[in-house]
């Protein structure tokens, strides 16, 4: 097959699944957040409005270059590249290999939203009010949820993980309690969550009761001096074990002993190290590494 005809395979799998909902290409994209797996579509719908919180565009420079990734994944394939960084940082590898086996990132580029707005944007399609809020910091400094008050339905974006466990890369816990708490407060039919299959305001409770345990355990651990790691490796994963990717806790609990040691809520993460340790926590636990 062609690298042409590849190209329109993968472009063909997203389009495809949108027009089952609607036969025309969309005229206007909401980005809810900067991470590239919710941003590199948007180069599908030209000539579309794509609309995001005013803080998006930098952002996405920042961490969603898709150059970045296609490094990482072409360093896998060299010999000395393989090496050097299984020796360092063996989450590398281990997460490229993932990352090769699950995605296709050739083609990808950054195609920057046209529309901003800041705490709240309506929408009126044809008489259906669409409301897009801006709950971040919580899991990005993006974060929009997209309410249709019509339909009852919220796409909440990455604000909400199910049945997986979530990662927060910039904001606070409180933070992400009160994102969680306006989507109770807007009582919606259906949840449609970033990761995970639709739910109902159970899906948020679950997520909120993940978040209040980790981080009460965190500060548990963090009071008898284990590290993050240590306390990673060490605290049950109650009923969230059968959550996909449970090894990711590392992040939540390093997030946590943040807090507990008063430091910025946008300190920038070392990714490397960072995937070093959710696989050590895999290895550790003896459970799947998936990131």
């Amino acid at each position: 097959m062609s690298q042409a005809v590849e190209k329109n395979a993968r472009e063909g799998k997203l389009l495809h699944g949108h027009r089952k909902v609607w036969r025309d290409m969309p005229k206007r994209v909401i980005n809810t957040h900067e991470d590239g797996d919710h941003v590199w579509g948007n180069q599908l719908f030209e000539g579309a409005e794509i609309i995001a919180h005013r803080t998006i565009p930098d952002r996405m420079k920042r961490v969603a270059d898709p150059r970045e990734t296609q490094k990482l994944l072409n360093g896998v394939d060299r010999f000395l590249s393989r090496l050097i960084p299984r020796a360092i940082h063996p989450g590398v590898p281990a997460i490229a290999r993932q990352l090769q086996q699950d995605y296709d990132f050739d083609g990808n580029k950054l195609v920057l939203p046209t529309t901003l707005y800041d705490e709240r944007y309506v929408l009126d399609l044809d008489g259906t009010e669409v409301h897009l809020i801006h709950v971040g910091p919580c899991h990005q400094v993006g974060d929009t949820i997209v309410h249709v008050p019509k339909e009852g339905v919220v796409f909440a974006g990455d604000v909400i993980f199910r049945q997986c466990t979530p990662m927060g890369w910039v904001g606070t816990y409180e933070k992400w309690f009160k994102a969680l708490d306006i989507i109770l407060s807007l009582n919606p039919k259906v949840i449609v969550p970033g990761h995970g299959p639709v739910c109902g305001i159970e899906g948020v409770k679950e997520m909120k009761a993940y978040l209040e345990y980790v981080r009460e355990e965190s500060k548990r651990c963090f009071e008898q001096g284990l590290t993050s790691l240590e306390a990673s490796k060490r605290i049950d994963f109650g009923p969230y074990g059968a959550w996909r990717a449970p090894a990711r806790i590392y992040l939540n609990v390093e997030r946590a002993y943040r807090e507990f040691r008063n430091e910025p809520e946008d300190k920038p993460w070392d990714s490397a190290k960072s995937f070093d340790l959710i696989y050590k926590v895999a290895k550790a636990r003896g459970i799947a590494l998936e990131f």
